[in-house]
């Protein structure tokens, strides 16, 4: 679905009123705890893809700059954005919660991924979702469970500005991936865009010449194979993005308790460098996204040349937190002296609560 139909509809909160989710954390929450610059020797320098230019990013140590540059930023759409050389920061909502996706919306991510692979809900689930983030203006991308065209209809009528398409590892994989998002002759997507949510239900009738100018396309690089074929996959035709995944990359290479390993870097790095080669002035091939991850934050991502970051995970966060605040209250009641205090929560240096 293009953004031009409905950006209008919207109204934007001011995001620099609301503090970012992530400054009410005194920890880093991504999926796991992580330093987000982390300190080691590269394997070598071969191995290691030259860094690219830091370009204009949507993301920066300070999270109410963060929010003002995404709320100021001239594209209206991923794909635009990513032509215009911002650096977007997202997050992945694997509860399917409205609510969840709102305050992400507000909390000024640049996107946020609906997870249907990993994530509870199907279709039904997400558009709740859809319709949260359409409020506050973020834009919305579909991960199907499998790459497929039935998957692929479904997830597309409901009107995302991407969809990701998880574990594909050749470029005929990805050329069908491709085609899925396309109607015919070009595709063999299922066509009931006269009545579907991506055309406004047929009130957008621009919608059929403008939907693959808008729609951003990512492909999943998560296997050995997948890291064989990454500079054929992001030339592919109509992929705009490939995303790594670290998780099942490790464990394809049977290192699925250590992702950080030396010969799954060294992979990781391979894939980087073959996507990263792809891009020509003419803005051929793909750009490079990713997950942060405890020893690969964001900050590091982005230094290699990643132009879309996904730094955190909805549950996670929530875990953190929570796991944060008994632990809090579980060491007070093991400090305390037993002695009445009648000051109550007034003491200094005690956090506010959350309906402070």
């Amino acid at each position: 679905m293009g953004t031009t139909n409905t950006t209008s509809l919207r109204f934007k909160p001011t995001p620099t009123s609301i503090p970012s989710f992530s400054s009410l954390l005194s920890k880093p929450h991504s999926l796991f705890s992580f330093n987000p610059i982390p300190i080691f020797t590269p394997i070598s320098s071969s191995s290691f893809p030259k860094p690219q230019p830091i370009l204009n990013s949507s993301f920066t140590d300070n999270p109410t700059t963060a929010t003002t540059s995404s709320a100021t930023s001239s594209p209206t759409n991923l794909k635009s954005r990513l032509r215009h050389g911002d650096t977007l920061y997202g997050l992945f909502l694997l509860s399917f919660s409205p609510t969840l996706a709102e305050i992400a919306g507000l909390a000024g991510y640049d996107y946020v991924v609906i997870d249907m692979e990993h994530g509870y809900g199907g279709v039904s689930d997400a558009l709740p979702c859809l319709h949260a983030l359409a409020a506050t203006n973020t834009a919305a991308i579909l991960r199907v469970p499998e790459t497929s065209a039935t998957w692929a209809k479904k997830a597309l009528d409901l009107g995302p500005q991407g969809i990701m398409f998880p574990m594909v590892d050749s470029a005929k994989s990805a050329e069908n991936a491709v085609s899925y998002c396309r109607f015919p002759p070009a595709g063999v997507r299922g066509s009931a865009h006269t009545v579907v949510r991506a055309s406004g239900y047929g009130v957008d009738e621009g919608y059929l010449g403008n939907y693959m100018e808008e729609l951003l396309i990512m492909c999943q690089v998560e296997s050995e194979k997948g890291v064989k074929n990454a500079g054929k996959i992001a030339a592919v035709d109509g992929v705009d993005c490939v995303q790594m995944g670290p998780l099942d990359l490790s464990a394809s290479m049977g290192h699925l308790w250590d992702p950080w390993n030396k010969k799954v870097r060294e992979m990781m790095y391979e894939a980087e460098k073959k996507v990263l080669d792809s891009k020509d002035e003419d803005g051929g091939g793909a750009y490079l996204c990713g997950f942060a991850m405890p020893h690969d934050g964001p900050q590091y991502l982005r230094s290699r040349g990643y132009h879309m970051v996904a730094g955190a995970v909805d549950v996670g966060l929530f875990r953190s937190a929570a796991v944060e605040d008994v632990n809090k209250f579980k060491l007070s009641l093991a400090e305390d002296d037993g002695s009445d205090n009648e000051q109550g929560e007034g003491k200094e240096g005690d956090e506010k609560y959350w309906s402070e």
